[in-house]
């Protein structure tokens, strides 16, 4: 065979620029597609609002039927925590979206982040004051919350899991996971169906005056539907008597003793934190304390957190370290709640008068109702 040397030089040519293009190429590739990988994970969190409110509407007559110690409960909301939670959401995902710009870059490269189930659910009540508590929880480094209610334990058990897992935000060795449903309290089947995903979960329940919260109840549904009755003849099954009409939502959720001997089937005193709603606006830094100590978290949320809007009513949130504006809560809170019969308010305290007594003797705790 006759010797080329054009042929041999096309063997002898070096290829290591080659090889560095194509390993540049490589990483680039690689880092382009955990990018994605890491959107889709974020994405998945975010609620799709157009399938939440239909799947909601499918479910809210299973929800209105479904049976209670205390019997079937009259919601005239039908769709309750649609009402009010569309333009929470819409904060929640803005809230989400900043947290994930504060920690894109030191969570770009942490592998070691994945989805868990949450360790700490707040499980009620409406109207209590769970929005702020999961807000001002989400100041807070080593909590990742979920963005708008799930609400698996009550509406979507059957999808399993797994399903509710791929819910969560990811989060790294030492965080915690966590969801807020209010509704959780008030259904039967929740207490057990918690305590088979995990029995050390830990619960926060959000309480405040039964008789400000059935009306502030009211309020948000009279928002959405002006023309329901009035407050008056919806608290009473008959006026004249005094009878007190428990199967109504609004009334029924304030009867928080009974609900409460349910999950003491299931879980001790001491995996429940009773916050109360009232002094998470007056004194939230204080409230939040016993929180973070309940969670077993360092104090890092406080007083420079905060700042109160008197206008609102509500407490702000603020970042300590910069000089941006004070963050509110959306404009479904704070509002204005209408004048109540005097003595229809105290037929009311009278009537929760001995569930408020049993439930202070349950949590140890006397938060000053009456």
């Amino acid at each position: 065979m006759e010797y080329s040397p054009i042929l041999h030089n096309l063997h002898v040519v070096p290829s290591s620029h080659v090889k560095n293009k194509l390993f540049v190429f490589c990483i680039m590739l690689s880092l382009w597609v955990y990018m994605i990988y890491c959107c889709v994970g974020y994405c998945s969190t975010v609620p799709n609002l157009t399938y939440g409110s239909v799947n909601r509407h499918e479910n809210d007559s299973e929800i209105d039927n479904q049976e209670s110690s205390l019997g079937a409960s009259r919601d005239l909301l039908n769709n309750e925590n649609d009402l009010d939670s569309r333009g929470d959401e819409w904060d929640e995902i803005r809230g989400e979206a900043k947290a994930l710009d504060d920690n894109a870059m030191s969570g770009f490269l942490n592998e070691s982040e994945s989805k868990k189930l949450p360790q700490a659910i707040i499980i009620g009540v409406k109207k209590g004051g769970t929005r702020a508590l999961l807000e001002f929880l989400r100041l807070h480094p080593d909590i990742r919350a979920v963005g708008a209610e799930p609400h698996f334990f009550d509406r979507n058990y059957d999808k399993g899991l797994e399903w509710y897992r791929e819910l969560m935000p990811k989060s790294s060795e030492g965080q915690l996971t966590m969801e807020k449903t209010p509704s959780y309290y008030v259904t039967k089947e929740v207490p057990a169906r918690i305590y088979t995903m995990s029995r050390d979960t830990k619960l926060i329940v959000v309480v405040r005056d039964p008789v400000t919260r059935a009306i502030s109840d009211y309020t948000q549904t009279r928002s959405k539907k002006p023309d329901i009755p009035s407050f008056e003849s919806l608290t009473f099954k008959n006026i004249s008597a005094g009878l007190i009409d428990t199967t109504w939502s609004a009334v029924q959720i304030g009867m928080y003793a009974k609900h409460l001997e349910r999950w003491l089937q299931y879980f001790p005193t001491e995996q429940l934190l009773f916050v109360s709603g009232e002094r998470l606006i007056s004194d939230p830094a204080g409230e939040m304390a016993l929180v973070q100590d309940f969670l077993g978290l360092r104090r890092v949320v406080t007083e420079k957190h905060f700042h109160f809007n008197p206008a609102k009513g509500f407490p702000c949130l603020k970042r300590p370290e910069g000089n941006s504006k004070p963050h509110c809560l959306g404009k479904t809170k704070g509002r204005t709640h209408p004048n109540i019969n005097p003595e229809v308010v105290q037929r009311l305290r009278d009537f929760y008068k001995p569930y408020n007594r049993k439930f202070y003797r349950m949590t140890g705790h006397d938060f000053d109702w009456d």
